[in-house]
């Protein structure tokens, strides 16, 4: 457990650095030499002395020229290289030496070495021609062998020379040191020597654990293996002793090198698996894999002081709140130090002991060296009156604990929060529902897990950094993720209709609902007098924004709602006049008109209450209203009630009798298209061929079906129908869902088309063969509610079924896909010089998304300030000035913008781009006030007026300037619309304020949060999706599986699309020309026929062109260009063979060189030229021409060949793109390829609904392109961006990247987060970025004066980044009084707790107030040179 305060730093890993370990080391480093492979004695069961359980177990060259030699090592030994180079340094080595045959120092053969069976290897010199000679000689050695054993004699050609271990020993030795430097290896912790064993390391027994068993014992794998091994070789040296024979002792060589190569990983290739019983774990084996060391116990291990269970809903906890059962309370504990304050608290709660909550488990004595007490035994009262201040109680979680709260799968930073405890009855965990979205939670069964942090410092950090009023909105867009749901939002909107009104006895009844009877409401006046005073919905709704008028929340919106419908064609309709109360306005928190819905008080949109509060006025009166809308909404429902019967969705007369006529006129409509189709009459849709058009038009029909018969039901419905409601209001459920229960249940879509044939030729036996009729291809004409036929039911349940397959395959591709984004891009944070930089500071980007801003605190879609929302907020916040009210024209606006944006706090800390945006807002401002002054015969002041003094401000006061002027206008105008000078200076410092603020802090891990921004929509899309592109016969691959393309920088994409821009875009036969030009024509499309024509002089093959068929695709072809094709093509037919007779008959004759193969030339050229391309490019077998729907064509082309088509007349190179990652690098280079991933990314998102900010994608594609090439997010890629051996090994092939490290002898230096989870020390992201260093030493009372000399603390922090080096001196005169300049003085009585009965002793002239000195932040040192006072 980490101790409450450290005195002395700990020591830090520095490095780990890899190496092989020689025979002498092995030696070294073992405690006995393991021989005998007996386990036990059998007469004592004591482990045998020196067996496996004993307890006391803790020429050959580089081929290189000398040229070759020197610059190789020249570049190995290049300052500051990193492994990535250096592995391609040896690669060129190696490619250089598999180029030389002989030897040049020793003239023998270089040939290939490579596997031949388990655990052989051969060398292959006699691959080469040149090397004949020489293999003759060779199988002449072989002669005497097969005169003895002539079965050989067929196989002795293929012979080789076998490299052994012995053999390879020997060669190994012979390399000199200088060649191990161009090998990459290490000559003195890793000579290739070394790799082969000749003495092998025995692990201590408790990793090998032996497990008694009455008489017998159960060993590990190991354990058995090692026995093996000694057993083995104590027969290889019995035999070499004895004089055995040689094949013996090989045959007992090669079964040593197998067990040797099993005890390091049973998975040896070429080595069939055990038959019986599972395999065994060698080391390997016990490395890799989720259950491995690196994964299973390094990189995340179980945990103490946590606990799970079942989760249940209590709309009456805070949202920031989490009810623990007693139980668990009691069995969590929180290690609390004993102080003066809480001894009296802490003396009951040992003398309750573990069985009574609230109470301690266990007491920590200062005086027993940290000894336990355990508080169940023992006498528990001497034991309370024994406490003194610094011992350690371990109490029970209770009431106010910070507890951290988590539901696996932990797919984004918010499946983790922070709440606070409250210690309830029974069994559950129990939350606040509107936090479910983040957990992605509901109440069917899931669990959760709590963990309770362990001292001050952690419920610090996790209060700030992961509470839940702070963590209000996702960093994934900036939109609020925590609003209510499903019937708080139900209420919200039954509360606010037009026609709820209650009498005051019911007001106030309802308002108590909503408080703790802890604030005082003032309630408003009633918004009906006669009849009988009565107050609205919308009242109750005003007094949970802002209960009294104490209350500074003055919430200020105007927003359309779900519910808003559009004024018709023609009309002039003011939206506040919507029919259905569908377009809410909210001033100064009360609502004019609107009812409230998911858009207001849901999650997901940036124009809710909550997130308007929440910029406004902070995360806590956002999570206030939240929870007192909560409260509301239980209570309200449980009086008013809300529920659903049969009589919901029955279906009303009209739709009864027009449904039947809907359906049935679709029917005839469809049996008319079938029929056309059959007889060839439709006309195809461009790029489709019949069956495709036929199946577009019919989806077409049926899908119009369910939505004509949707829109009766939806008039017919009444206005209290409950499934209505919550489809309109968005808490549960869609109008589709209504219309399938009520009047009909529509087509069944499979993989984006109707149901397949299941059976031969047809979806089910109830149907006749190759029938396309609606019923026999998945429609559902029936609803729910009149319940399904059977074929209808299994139609649904084939559509059921493919979902579920879709949604369990998906949760793996999707979990996979975020674990390999978060290891590519876990270390990237900001820097405290805004660029975002990896573990081994290289940069990735120099400023964040380019503008350095924080995707969670934007308060527009992806810019930091909403100006007009904050004008209207303005302006009803400050009241004006009726004596003086200082309103400014509008020459005098726009220089005041001008004026306050030059200043040093704007123009230092702002972007051009955002002063530009602001001074653009002002000068619309402007002119809005000039218009509506001409509107009102008053002078716009657009700009100053001549004679006017534009020095002196006052002067541009509308007061002065309007003196003459018509009253009744400047008092309209007013009304409409008043800058006063007050208002405009209060609007800047409101921007700049929210600007500075959405800045993005230095420390954040900006790289995980885009990983999970973008891997945790992945779980919400669909699997397999084809969208359009623009035309029905071009799908376009998305969802998952485009993700993964992009992401894996696929060299072979799906769909790959060319998106062409026209020279000549707005008209269709221009289009057409280029079409032919790009898409590849075959000799087939063109040729009328091709015939066999035979004569007594010559054969050959009479082409016929269709010059109608040239002529209506437009194809630029002439019969030259053709017989060119044809002469250029595979056959290699010259050009003479082919002859041209005009105006369209072509002949290839057949070159006769045997007159027996004649006909099968014949027929060969016959079957080959029918696909000869003659126009167009190869590669490219597709093209289609995509209408915008503005008159205006472009050219989508299926296919690879972007330089072509980009080179192609008619198109406008610079404007066409591809889908294509790679080949948008090899064309147009990196930053091509990057714009690219982020485009397709967004484009992909997007399709699915879902939106993410720009700044994560940008990150990717910046992650993926800033080493020079496109770098896949797969093992291979991430291996080239990252150096560190513990990180690699902790992702993917562990026990691979582990022995490269040893056989290269690599350094970690352990700088990255994988990498500092595992050996437990703090990541240097977020708040381990920085350290604070105070010298204890400084009394905080000694006085020090400019006479004393200075004393200077150096904190020597060599090779340890993280830190800084300070120095710390008394503080001079002067600098006192600079720092007495920012003292901040509070008011002491207002810090006591009501519990702290003892106020410090304060000096006579305080006066009950003491002076704080706010602590600088480090960076902010070297103002004050290099000393500082430590107080």
């Amino acid at each position: 457990m980490k101790k409450h305060v450290a005195h002395k730093a700990p020591k830090r890993v520095k490095y780990i650095e890899f190496g092989v370990s020689s025979a002498s080391d092995i030696r070294k480093s073992s405690e006995i030499q393991i021989n005998h492979r007996d386990l036990y004695y059998s007469d004592t069961r004591d482990p045998v002395k020196n067996g496996v359980l004993d307890r006391r177990l803790s020429c050959c060259r580089v081929m290189l020229n000398e040229t070759e030699r020197i610059s190789f090592i020249k570049r190995l030994r290049t300052v500051g290289i990193d492994n990535l180079r250096t592995q391609q340094i040896i690669k060129s080595v190696t490619a250089t030496c598999k180029k030389v045959t002989y030897c040049m120092h020793c003239k023998g053969t270089n040939g290939v070495v490579k596997k031949a069976g388990p655990l052989k290897i051969v060398h292959e010199k006699f691959r080469q021609k040149r090397t004949a000679i020489e293999q003759s000689e060779f199988i002449n050695k072989l002669e005497t062998a097969v005169k003895d054993s002539p079965e050989l004699k067929s196989v002795v050609r293929k012979a080789q020379e076998e490299l052994t271990p012995l053999r390879v020993f020997q060669l190994f030795q012979r390399i000199p040191d200088e060649d191990c430097e161009l090998m990459g290896l290490d000559k003195n912790n890793g000579r290739p020597e070394q790799l082969l064993w000749t003495a092998i390391p025995v692990p201590p027994c408790c990793i090998r654990p032996s497990v008694a068993q009455d008489d017998k014992s159960n060993e590990d794998d190991l354990t058995v293996k090692l026995t093996e091994i000694i057993f083995i070789n104590s027969l290889i040296e019995s035999g070499i002793n004895k004089g055995a024979s040689v094949g013996n002792i090989m045959e007992q060589w090669d079964f040593l090198s197998l067990a040797v190569a099993m005890y390091i990983s049973s998975e040896v290739p070429g080595v069939p698996a055990q038959i019986s019983g599972k395999p065994i774990r060698g080391f390997t084996q016990r490395l890799k894999g989720k259950q491995g060391r690196f994964r299973g116990n390094l990189s995340g291990k179980r945990v103490d002081f946590s606990g799970r269970t079942v989760i249940s809903p209590d709309p009456n906890m805070g949202i920031d709140e989490v009810a623990i059962p007693e139980l668990v309370a009691k069995v969590l504990t929180f290690p609390e130090v004993v102080t003066s304050f809480n001894i009296n608290k802490l003396r009951k709660l040992v003398i309750n002991g573990p069985l009574k909550h609230p109470g301690a488990n266990y007491v920590q004595k200062l005086a027993d060296n940290g000894m336990k007490r355990f508080l169940k035994f023992g006498n528990r009262r001497d034991i309370a009156n024994e406490l003194v201040v610094g011992d350690i109680v371990e109490r029970h979680l209770d009431d106010g604990d910070i507890v951290l709260f988590n539901r696996q799968p932990s797919l984004h930073r918010l499946s983790i929060m922070s709440h606070r405890a409250r210690v309830k009855p029974w069994r559950t965990f129990r939350f606040n529902e509107c936090v479910c979205t983040p957990y992605n939670a509901d109440f069917d069964g899931d669990e959760m897990n709590i963990h309770l942090p362990q001292t001050q410092e952690a419920r610090a950090e996790a209060t700030i950094l992961m509470g839940v009023k702070n963590n209000l909105v996702t960093p994934r867009n900036g939109e609020p993720i925590i609003g209510a749901t499903q019937d708080f939002i139900t209420t919200s909107f039954l509360i606010t209709q037009k026609d709820k009104f209650y009498t005051r006895a019911e007001v106030t009844q309802i308002i108590s609902y909503c408080f703790d009877a802890n604030v005082h409401i003032d309630i408003p006046g009633p918004c009906i007098l006669r009849p009988m005073c009565l107050w609205s919905g919308k009242q109750i709704i005003n007094l949970l924004m802002k209960p009294n008028h104490n209350s500074p929340v003055s919430v200020s919106l105007e927003t359309k709602t779900k519910s808003f419908s559009k004024p018709p064609p023609g009309s002039n309709r003011a939206p506040d006049l919507c029919p259905n109360d569908g377009y809410l306005v909210i001033k100064n928190s009360e609502i004019m008109c609107g009812a409230l819905d998911k858009s207001i008080v849901g999650d997901g949109k940036k124009k809710s209450i909550f997130f308007v509060v929440l910029h406004d006025y902070g995360t806590k009166e956002a999570a206030e209203i939240m929870n007192r809308l909560a409260k509301l909404s239980a209570r309200w429902s449980c009086n008013q009630g809300f529920s659903i019967g049969i009589s919901d969705v029955t279906p009303g007369e009209i739709l009864r009798n027009k449904k039947d006529i809907i359906i049935e006129a679709a029917y005839k409509k469809t049996d008319e298209l079938i029929r056309d189709s059959s007889l060839g009459k439709l006309e195809c849709l461009p790029g489709c061929d019949d069956e495709q058009t036929l199946e577009s038009h019919l989806s077409g029909i049926l899908s119009r079906v369910r939505d004509d018969a949707g829109n009766i039901c939806m008039q017919e419905l009444g206005r209290h129908n409950a499934p209505l409601i919550m489809a309109t209001c968005g808490s549960k459920g869609s109008i589709i869902n209504v219309c399938q229960m009520v009047a009909s249940v529509g087509q069944q879509i499979v993989s984006g088309s109707r149901i397949g044939d299941g059976f031969t030729d047809r979806s089910l036996p109830h149907f006749p063969k190759f029938s396309k009729t609606p019923a026999a291809k998945g429609f559902v004409r029936n609803s729910f509610y009149t319940g399904l036929s059977p074929p209808e039911f299994l139609f649904h349940a084939v559509s059921g079924r493919v979902g579920l397959v879709d949604t369990a395959v998906k949760t793996a591709e999707t979990g996979y896909m975020q674990r390999r984004l978060m290891k590519a891009l876990e270390d990237l944070s900001i820097n405290y010089d805004t660029s975002v930089r990896n573990s081994t500071n290289g940069i990735v980007q120099f400023v964040y998304g380019d503008d350095g801003l924080d995707p969670s605190e934007l308060e527009g879609e992806g810019y930091p300030v909403e100006f007009n929302s904050n004008w209207s907020h303005i302006e009803q916040t400050i009241q004006i000035d009726s004596s003086n009210p200082q309103s400014l024209s509008p020459f005098l606006i726009k220089k005041m913008c001008i004026d306050v944006t030059s200043l040093d706090k704007f123009s230092k800390n702002c972007t051009k781009s955002w002063l530009d945006s602001l001074y653009l807002f002002c000068d619309n401002l402007a002119s809005k006030l000039a218009k509506l002054r001409t509107v009102f015969d008053l002078p716009s002041y657009i700009e100053a007026p001549d004679l006017l003094n534009t020095d002196d401000e006052s002067f541009g006061y509308l007061e002065f300037l309007d003196n003459d002027a018509d009253y009744a206008s400047r008092k309209t105008v007013n009304n409409i619309l008043q800058v006063t000078k007050k208002r405009l200076v209060k609007f800047f410092e409101s921007c700049l304020h929210k600007y500075l603020k959405s800045k993005i802090e230095p420390g954040t891990a900006v790289g995980a949060l885009g990983a999970q921004s973008i891997g945790e929509p992945g779980t919400q899309m669909t699997l397999k999706t084809f969208h359009f592109a623009g035309v029905a016969s071009m799908n376009v691959t998305l969802g998952v599986p485009r993700i993964k393309e992009i992401i894996n920088a696929a060299s072979n994409i799906s769909t790959p699309i060319i998106t062409a821009k026209l020279v000549s875009n707005n008209n269709l036969q221009s289009a057409r020309i280029v079409k032919g030009r790009v898409e590849s024509c075959l000799l087939g499309d063109i040729a009328e026929c091709i015939e066999e024509v035979y004569r007594p002089s010559q054969c050959y093959l009479g082409i016929k062109i269709d010059l109608k068929t040239l002529e209506k695709l437009q194809l630029e072809l002439t019969l030259d260009q053709i017989a060119s094709a044809i002469a250029r093509c595979k056959l290699k037919i010259e050009d003479r063979n082919v002859r041209i007779y005009y105006p369209d008959r072509l002949r290839v004759f057949v070159v006769k060189k045997d007159k027996e193969l004649l006909h099968y030339n014949m027929q060969n050229y016959k079957r080959f030229l029918p696909k000869v391309v003659v126009n167009g490019y190869p590669q490219i077998v597709r093209s289609v021409i995509s209408d915008s729907g503005k008159g205006t064509y472009d050219l989508l082309v299926e296919g690879y060949g972007l330089k072509d088509v980009m080179n192609t007349d008619g198109v406008i190179g610079t404007k066409t793109t591809s889908n294509h990652v790679m080949e948008m690098q090899k064309v147009l280079g990196i930053e091509a390829a990057r714009q690219t991933i982020i485009n397709e990314i967004q484009y992909t998102m997007e399709s699915h609904g879902m939106s993410i900010d720009p700044r994560h994608m940008m990150l990717l594609g910046d992650v993926m392109t800033y080493k020079g090439e496109v770098l896949g997010i797969t093992r291979f890629g991430i291996a080239k961006m990252k150096d560190s051996v513990m990180m690699l090994a902790s992702f993917e092939k562990t026990t691979d990247h582990l022995f490269d490290a040893a056989i290269y002898g690599k350094r970690d230096a352990v700088e990255g987060v994988s990498e500092r989870i595992i050996m437990g020390t703090q990541m240097n992201i977020g708040t381990g970025m920085f350290k604070l260093l105070v010298d204890d030493d400084v009394s905080p009372n000694s006085q020090f004066s400019t006479s004393n000399p200075s004393k200077i603390f150096e904190i020597d922090t060599e090779g340890n980044r993280d830190n800084v080096n300070i120095l710390v001196s008394a503080s001079s005169a002067d600098l006192t009084s600079e720092i007495s300049k920012d003292m901040i003085e509070y008011n002491l009585d207002s810090l006591q707790k009501e519990h702290v009965s003892r106020k410090p002793q304060l000096p006579p002239s305080s006066g009950g107030n003491i002076k704080f000195k706010p602590r600088p932040l480090l960076f902010d040192l070297d103002d004050h040179y290099s000393s500082v006072s430590v107080n």
